[in-house]
């Protein structure tokens, strides 16, 4: 599809990624003859979680987007059969009963963009997705033309807290009424 002659990609998919060697879905938008950004998304958010708007605009500014599915997320692979971890002994540092870690989810994205044909790319990631893209950073650095986290924190518990005071008042979503929740989540 093109708009405002920017180019959206169909959906595709990129088998046996990384280490774990899982199914990336992901998307390009955008002249892929353009600088590369990868859009990492956060915990459970699928790609399409990057307004097509936002990447529309971004595209338009001669960057070339790929925007993908984290594992657990949208069309790539679920890992269903890993046991719930424990997140209490998490938070006090205990991380025996997690599944993967943020750096298999950096070796996954690195492993993406060595696929996609890419030695380094432009990083933005929200959220979790600020932690995977940071995680990056850290460990594959001549990956990383440059980050940008939003939304996102160091993992350390004394800084980047949310003021859940802020939520409380959007009180709970409602799950009964399909055009409400649609509303509540805008």
């Amino acid at each position: 599809m093109v708009t405002n002659n920017v180019k959206i990609h169909a959906e595709e998919s990129v088998q046996n990624v990384g280490p774990s060697r899982i199914k990336i879905s992901y998307q390009r938008i955008g002249d892929p003859k353009f600088p590369p950004v990868f859009l990492i998304m956060g915990a459970g958010a699928q790609m399409i979680n990057w307004p097509e708007g936002f990447c529309m605009e971004l595209a338009s500014r001669g960057l070339h987007l790929i925007r993908f599915d984290n594992r657990d997320a949208g069309l790539s692979t679920h890992i269903s059969d890993a046991p719930v971890p424990d997140f209490q002994a998490i938070q006090s540092g205990d991380f025996s009963t997690v599944t993967y870690t943020l750096s298999d989810m950096a070796a996954d994205t690195v492993s993406l963009m060595e696929a996609l044909g890419y030695d380094s790319v432009h990083l933005v990631g929200a959220s979790m997705g600020g932690m995977i893209a940071q995680t990056i950073a850290i460990e594959y650095p001549h990956k990383v033309r440059s980050l940008t986290s939003i939304m996102s924190t160091t993992g350390n518990n004394s800084v980047g807290q949310p003021d859940y005071s802020v939520l409380a008042s959007l009180g709970s979503p409602p799950y009964d009424n399909r055009q409400a929740y649609i509303d509540w989540q805008l």
